[in-house]
């Protein structure tokens, strides 16, 4: 057991066999109307989701309040080495969430209609559907337009100057914590669009 859980790899891996060990046991089920498709969509967009919030909020309660008791020496470990795995994994389970949310909208028939806050059917579960979306797609624009540039700049990826690393920083800061402030709503919309209106 050791062996597999000193490895990540070998651990998400583990992890996916599992998964698919129940997948095997349900798999004598006879599912109609795509019903396999729009749980294995709803599955991704939430394990992609898990790794994009627990990600953002990682950074917003646990390592940006605590940057400034590490020593100064220290810093480059995290700016060098963790911050851009950090990054890395945040930005593409943004990706994975937006594309599989989408997917599972446009499965589920509702796709059109919950981006325009369900005006065409009335159904509100759409609306509040629609605005978990709309939120999702705004933290997404937010990761790779705004945050992700800036942190080029902060991180030494691309050059700037001190005052433009400052600039940036601070702009990160602010953006991440919008988007941090903003998933409370956005899985309140979510969430209550299926489990009080209704909407699959």
């Amino acid at each position: 057991m050791a062996s597999i859980l000193t490895s990540l790899p070998r651990t998400v891996v583990t992890g996916f066999l599992l998964a698919f060990i129940l997948f095997i046991l349900y798999a004598t089920q006879q599912y109609d109307n795509g019903i396999f498709w729009r749980f294995l969509f709803r599955w991704l967009h939430v394990l992609s989701g898990i790794m994009w919030v627990g990600l953002l909020w990682y950074l917003n309660f646990v390592q940006i309040p605590n940057m400034g008791k590490i020593p100064d020496d220290q810093k480059p470990a995290i700016t060098k080495v963790i911050v851009p795995a950090l990054l890395f994994w945040f930005r593409w389970a943004a990706m994975a969430t937006l594309a599989t949310g989408l997917i599972l909208a446009a499965l589920n028939g509702y796709l059109a209609d919950a981006l325009m806050l369900g005006r065409s059917s009335g159904a509100l579960g759409h609306a509040m559907i629609g605005i978990g979306m709309w939120l999702g797609i705004l933290l997404w624009v937010n990761v790779w337009f705004v945050i992700w540039p800036a942190q080029k700049k902060v991180l030494g990826i691309v050059p700037a100057d001190d005052a433009a690393k400052a600039a940036a920083a601070r702009r990160t800061l602010l953006v991440s914590r919008a988007n941090t402030a903003l998933t409370v709503p956005m899985l309140f919309a979510m969430v209550s669009a299926q489990n009080l209106f209704g909407a699959s």
